[in-house]
């Protein structure tokens, strides 16, 4: 597809296990959004659709939304009612398999690729694969575009790559590819424009610290390495999902307790991480307000730094050493006190905090002459894909 027209506006759909997150960026410009909102708790009784307005002001609204395609309605009154005019879509779609490392305009093959591989992450795939067949029913005109979460990892070492686990299944598909790819495409973008190319081709980790986190190993600009594998279950420990694992834990359960599959992929996806070692949330900030008289609260919070401070370490070594560490998503861009807990020992890896910084939510908050920097960047997901299907549609 040749040409531009910059009255064409491009719409991002980014569905979560239980959200759904829409935004408007009108060509050329993609640093702010025309229209955005969200559909939280779908499935769930406090289920509700927030639109943010241009000026600053969010207005929110009670919805019975019992699963994804309910808040198609909402969602194509809001767009017919605000005008756009839609030239494409791009969707977050958070498993490309072993084939897709690109975004990839959507056509029946890939549609039929993405079923083949909806196992790889049954939360998520069919989700999105609904999504876009319905979209495709209301906007047949409409190019579709399926943006890769995995696509960023493509580059990872072989030595990552490759689980420890019979070869056949490597072949069948079953290896890391890791998640995030999107917001880290983002990051090093931002990296590049705030810091210059030297230290984004330098050794960099990317923490992108929310309900889900992880982490990645970047250098020259390539992913080398990252914590989550074939599942965005594993890694670091997280709001409710248990990160790395024993796999012994799960055939004890089956044996001892007769658990099965679905039973245990619930326990370690939405029971587990922080709400399962304090009972009481996988919101960090409930729990720091809670550690000084729970101490199950203190715990979780004390175990999530530990790890997140294990990783970096892990992930530095891969790289033969620290440049630049990157906090991002919603702990890692507002939670200072975890950034600071994170990082505290980290000093052999380079790495001084600035505590006034760090306080501010600075854009630098170590210290001058600090050998690592550490930054606070946050994260776009949705204008790193509006970029991506601009570039692949209307870019000669």
């Amino acid at each position: 597809m040749k040409g531009r027209d910059d009255a064409h506006w491009i719409l991002t759909i980014n569905a979560g296990s239980s959200s759904l997150k829409f935004a408007a960026f009108s060509q050329p410009d993609f640093s702010k959004r025309q229209l955005s909102g969200k559909f939280e708790s779908i499935g769930l009784p406090r289920a509700k659709l927030t639109i943010k307005h241009p000026g600053g002001t969010d207005q929110e609204t009670p919805l019975a939304l019992p699963n994804h395609a309910a808040c198609l309605p909402a969602l194509l009154a809001i767009l017919k009612e605000s005008g756009v005019a839609i030239a494409a879509i791009a969707h977050r779609v958070v498993h490309g398999g072993p084939n897709y490392c690109e975004p990839r305009v959507i056509d029946a093959a890939v549609i039929t690729e993405l079923k083949r591989i909806s196992q790889f992450a049954p939360e998520h795939l069919p989700v999105e694969i609904e999504l876009i067949e319905k979209f495709s029913e209301q906007y047949s005109h409409v190019a579709q575009v399926a943006c890769f979460d995995t696509a960023f990892h493509q580059t990872i070492l072989p030595e990552a790559r490759m689980l420890p686990i019979p070869r056949k299944y490597y072949e069948k598909g079953i290896r890391r590819y890791g998640f995030h790819g999107l917001s880290y495409g983002y990051l090093m973008q931002e990296l590049d424009r705030v810091a210059g190319t030297a230290a984004a081709q330098g050794r960099v980790i990317l923490a992108h610290l929310g309900n889900g986190a992880s982490m990645a190993a970047v250098r020259e600009c390539r992913s080398i390495d990252t914590t989550m594998a074939f599942t965005p279950a594993a890694g670091l420990v997280m709001s409710s999902r248990s990160g790395d694992l024993d796999p012994g834990v799960a055939t004890y359960l089956m044996r001892a307790e007769g658990m099965a599959a679905d039973q245990f992929h619930r326990i370690v996806n939405e029971e587990s991480g922080m709400l399962g070692i304090s009972q009481i949330s996988p919101d960090v900030r409930e729990l720091l307000k809670r550690e000084q008289t729970d101490p199950r609260a203190a715990e979780a919070l004390q175990i999530f730094s530990y790890h997140a401070r294990k990783w970096i370490g892990a992930l530095a070594a891969a790289l033969g050493g620290l440049d630049t560490l990157v906090f991002s998503g919603g702990i890692g861009e507002n939670g200072a006190e975890t950034r600071a807990r994170i990082c505290e020992g980290l000093q052999f890896l380079g790495i001084q905090l600035d505590d006034s910084r760090n306080q501010a939510h600075g854009s630098i908050i170590s210290k001058d002459g600090s050998r690592a920097t550490v930054r606070v960047i946050r994260t776009d997901e949705e204008a790193f894909m509006a970029r991506l299907v601009d570039r692949l549609l209307f870019q000669s």
